[in-house]
């Protein structure tokens, strides 16, 4: 039986957990997750634990957050004055946005606070600073 490797076309089921329980994604109600090892596409530590298993095989991973999504940084929240925000948005606590800087870099956003004056937004990645574990199960390989 074939045995998953660099360049092979890879489909597989995951779930993804956090320290507490917590699902934080999972493909098992729709479409199988399909990529080619070593393309980069997803996190490395995923794809290295899919390398030697054959379909149907499954296994667990642990990637701690400096291997996944990196460590929460305070440096990515960002203080923008209230009155630089379009009028048509009215920023609340949780609403993501796009925002580009200066250089014209686009990051993804989520409002963490407001102040009279000020708005707070997070640019750190929504898993940044947590250790994530998956459950992966090998559904092909080509």
């Amino acid at each position: 039986m074939k045995k998953a490797g660099h360049g092979d076309q890879i489909k597989v089921h995951y779930t993804g957990t956090l320290d507490d329980g917590t699902v934080f994604d999972s493909s098992r109600e729709r479409e199988p997750l399909e990529f080619t090892i070593g393309n980069g596409q997803l996190i490395k530590d995923f794809e290295t634990a899919i390398v030697g298993l054959t379909e149907g095989e499954s296994t667990i991973i642990r990637i701690p957050a400096d291997r996944a999504y990196g460590v929460y940084s305070e440096e990515l929240l960002i203080e923008i004055p209230r009155e630089h925000f379009p009028a048509e948005i009215d920023p609340q606590p949780g609403l993501a946005l796009c925002m580009q800087r200066d250089t014209g870099e686009v990051l993804n956003v989520v409002v963490a606070k407001i102040a009279d004056s000020v708005v707070t937004v997070d640019a750190n990645h929504p898993l940044a600073g947590k250790d994530l574990t998956f459950v992966i199960e090998v559904v092909s390989i080509a």
